[in-house]
C-alpha cells in the first residue's frame, strides 16, 4: 500500500455554452438535484450521496472540463499533499486555503501532467442525504471519471507518483497496445481511469445507481426520453460493473453503472484484458458491439490547454 492521501472522488465540473439546456438535462431526465446556483452556475447533488454536489455546471463560451475534485481525510493531509506536490515541481494554482463552494472545506488546486485542473479538499460539510427507495432510478453517487490522454502511460505514472493512485487493471488491443488504465484511490476498483485518446479531454463521467433494477429503469427512462445511448446496456469484465453510456446535450459521455467491484487491495494483482475479446467489453453480450465509431464518441472535444477554474 502506498502513502495515499486521497480518499475518494468528490465532483466533476463542466463548462458549457448552452448552460440552460445542460442544466435541464442533469436536473431533469438524468436524475440529479440542483442544490445551489447563481447566474450561469449550478451545483447538482445525488440524492444518496453525502457530497454537497457531484456535478458543477458553468456557463462559458467554450465547452471544457473545468476540474476534477478528490477528497482527503483531513486539512493536515491536504497540506501534506500540497507540500509534496510543490516539492516535486507540480504547479499549484490555488491554496491551500478555505473553499467558498457549497459545504466549504479546506483545499487546493493544481495542474496534472496534461494541464487539467485538479482539486483536493477536506472538511467539506456532509450533505443531508437519504437511502434511495426500491426502483428509485436516480444516481446514488458519483462512481468514477475517465480521462483521455495522448500518452496514457505517462499520465498513469503521474497519478501513481504524485497522488498515490494504484493500478487495478489494464485494457489492451492487438492493434493499439494499451488502451485504458483503471486506477484506484480506495478499495473501489476504479475512481479514475486513463484512456488512450488523440488529445486531452474528458472521456466519460459515471454515476452509480442503487442496483440492477434501478440501473435498467434509469436506462429505459433515458431511452424513452430520446437521449442517445452510445453503448449498452452491458457488463464490463474489468471492474465487473454494468454500463449504459449516453451523450449529454454537449456531447460529453455519461454513464449509468452499478455493482462496481470492491477489491482486497493487499491481495489484488492487475490483469491485462484484451479489449478485442467480446467477453471483456461485455460479459452479458447484450450491448451493441464496440467498434471504432462507438470508441470515437468518447474522444470528445479537445480541452485547449491549462485553465484556472474560478473559485466558486
Amino acid at each position: 500500500m502506498t502513502d495515499r492521501l486521497i480518499t475518494h472522488l468528490r465532483h466533476v465540473d463542466l463548462a458549457v455554452p448552452d448552460y440552460d439546456r445542460q442544466r435541464d438535462f442533469y436536473a431533469g431526465v438524468w436524475g440529479l438535484t440542483e442544490v445551489a446556483g447563481d447566474t450561469g452556475i449550478s451545483f447538482l447533488a445525488a440524492e444518496g450521496s453525502p457530497e454537497q454536489y457531484i456535478v458543477r455546471l458553468r456557463k462559458a463560451d467554450e465547452k471544457r472540463l473545468d476540474l476534477v475534485s478528490f477528497g482527503a481525510a483531513s486539512p493536515a493531509d491536504v497540506d501534506a499533499l500540497a507540500a509534496r506536490l510543490g516539492t516535486s515541481g507540480v504547479r499549484i494554482v490555488a491554496g491551500p486555503g478555505k473553499l467558498v463552494t457549497p459545504g466549504g472545506g479546506y483545499g487546493f488546486r493544481f495542474f496534472d501532467i496534461d494541464g487539467r485542473t485538479v482539486e483536493v479538499s477536506a472538511d467539506v460539510a456532509v450533505r443531508r442525504h437519504r437511502r434511495l427507495e426500491e426502483r428509485e432510478a436516480v444516481p446514488v453517487r458519483l462512481s468514477h471519471v475517465v480521462l483521455n490522454a495522448p500518452d496514457l502511460d505517462a499520465t498513469r505514472a503521474w497519478y501513481e507518483t504524485h497522488l498515490g493512485f494504484a493500478l487495478s487493471d489494464t485494457l489492451t488491443s492487438p492493434h493499439m497496445g494499451k488502451v485504458m488504465h483503471f486506477m484506484r484511490c480506495n478499495p473501489q476498483h476504479h475512481s479514475l481511469a486513463i484512456a488512450k485518446g488523440p488529445h486531452t479531454s474528458l472521456h466519460h463521467v459515471s454515476f452509480e445507481m442503487r442496483g440492477l433494477d434501478e440501473y435498467m429503469f434509469g436506462t429505459g427512462r433515458l431511452l424513452r426520453a430520446g437521449v442517445r445511448m452510445v453503448w449498452g446496456p452491458g457488463r464490463h469484465k474489468a471492474g465487473d460493473n454494468t454500463f449504459s453510456y449516453f451523450l449529454d446535450p454537449h456531447g460529453n459521455t455519461v454513464e449509468y453503472t452499478t455493482e462496481l467491484e470492491t477489491l482486497d487491495e493487499d491481495a489484488w494483482h492487475p490483469h491485462l484484458y484484451d479489449f478485442s475479446d467480446p467477453d471483456v467489453t461485455d460479459q452479458w453480450g447484450t450491448a451493441n458491439p464496440m467498434n471504432e465509431l462507438v470508441a470515437k464518441e468518447s474522444f470528445n472535444d479537445p480541452d485547449r490547454g491549462v485553465f484556472v477554474a474560478p473559485p466558486v
